[in-house]
């Protein structure tokens, strides 16, 4: 096989990562407004959010054995292929069958290259993993924040035509599919191969799971209904929407600092604790009193979210020894933590039809923060132990 360049791979695991959010993250600023004209309840308009996240879960178990059939690099090739694919078909989402069926789509691609994207760093850069891991969820992060913070500007140049605004973002996963068709695959081999399921036995992969599960569930609830949420407390649209922009802007620098923080110090468990903690305060005051210093909350919020999912990303690293059993303990926390954290947006668009107010959903996500806490404490004591 020939020899790729390292700076190659790391540009390749960057652009698939910023492909893995836009979909999802474009539709937060355009959420009320779509529902209004396909007249859609809040909760099946959240199905938009959900069905990635629920993709995302259900099928990743399948990842790893796609990778041994296939190759990791030519899988993450035909899932970079569908999400370009799924975002393509929104041009014709003014019909929700084509809005929903592109959630699913593009879900299907997520879910089997989350865990490859985690063998794809073990392989190639398993002497330096939470600075690439740090490459990785600054990519997302990137992702995330421009299909939040970009999708509205490119809705106006296209006319006010919110479908293209959300068709835009099959440019940069084409990038990808090109980018990605450059490099040589391996195969995996037969002893990987019968190493076979995913850890289901083993108390820390739950934990991590858990974790995710949590943290995930906060993302996606927080992506899909914080602009609402300060909407409905008096804030202008337009300054709610600024806000969402300041919490996923604020995910790019937590998505590299915090995992080089954590290796340089050795405190990963640590920095989970506070992530969790600061959290949960920045839900405590969207939730009471989303009017005071919003701004300020949505730096630390946005920090924390992006801290706690990068250090998650690093956790399922240092389990596990080779490429494929990482691709499996990822495969296992992708599939326990979107399996529920696809609930989080979900609920929150039901209760908030249910009460007539955004503040009791957002009190229970609070308290998800809490139990995220939890989570980390538990497992710094079981390593520690």
């Amino acid at each position: 096989m020939k020899t790729v360049p390292r700076a190659l791979l790391l540009l390749a695991l960057v652009l698939a990562a910023i492909n893995l959010r836009p979909g999802i993250t474009s539709l937060a600023p355009l959420i009320e407004r779509i529902a209004a004209e396909l007249s859609l309840s809040r909760s099946f308009i959240s199905l938009t959010t959900a069905l990635p996240v629920l993709c995302m879960g259900l099928l990743a178990p399948v990842a790893p054995r796609l990778a041994v059939r296939w190759g990791l690099e030519r899988t993450i090739v035909l899932c970079l292929g569908l999400i370009t694919l799924a975002l393509l078909s929104r041009v014709a989402a003014h019909q929700s069958p084509v809005l929903i069926g592109s959630a699913i789509v593009m879900g299907a691609g997520i879910a089997v290259a989350g865990p490859l994207l985690s063998g794809f760093i073990k392989r190639y850069f398993a002497s330096q993993m939470s600075r690439v891991v740090g490459w990785y969820s600054l990519g997302m992060a990137i992702g995330g924040a421009s299909g939040s913070v970009l999708t509205g500007p490119a809705t106006a140049l296209f006319g006010d035509a919110w479908n293209l605004g959300l068709a835009v973002w099959a440019l940069p996963a084409l990038a990808g599919v090109l980018l990605w068709l450059a490099l040589p695959s391996q195969t995996g081999n037969a002893s990987e191969e019968e190493a076979g399921g995913l850890p289901w036995g083993e108390p820390r992969a739950w934990l991590v799971s858990a974790f995710f599960a949590l943290q995930a569930g906060l993302f996606y609830a927080i992506a899909t209904w914080v602009v609402a949420r300060y909407h409905e407390a008096g804030l202008s649209m337009l300054r709610s929407n600024s806000l969402l922009s300041i919490i996923m802007l604020m995910g790019l620098p937590s998505s590299f600092v915090v995992p080089w923080l954590a290796q340089r110090f050795q405190a990963r468990y640590v920095l989970l604790l506070a992530c969790g903690l600061i959290t949960t305060l920045g839900l405590s005051m969207v939730t009471f009193a989303p009017r005071l210093l919003p701004e300020f909350w949505a730096v630390l919020l946005g920090f924390s979210l992006g801290g706690s999912f990068s250090l998650s990303l690093v956790l399922p690293l240092y389990e596990a020894g080779t490429p494929l059993a990482v691709s499996r303990w990822t495969a296992m926390m992708l599939f326990t933590g979107y399996g529920l954290g696809c609930l989080t947006p979900i609920l929150t668009g039901l209760a908030r039809d249910l009460s007539g107010s955004y503040r009791l959903p957002f009190a229970v996500l609070t308290g998800m923060a809490l139990l995220m806490m939890l989570m980390a404490w538990l497992l710094r004591r079981r390593r520690c132990a």
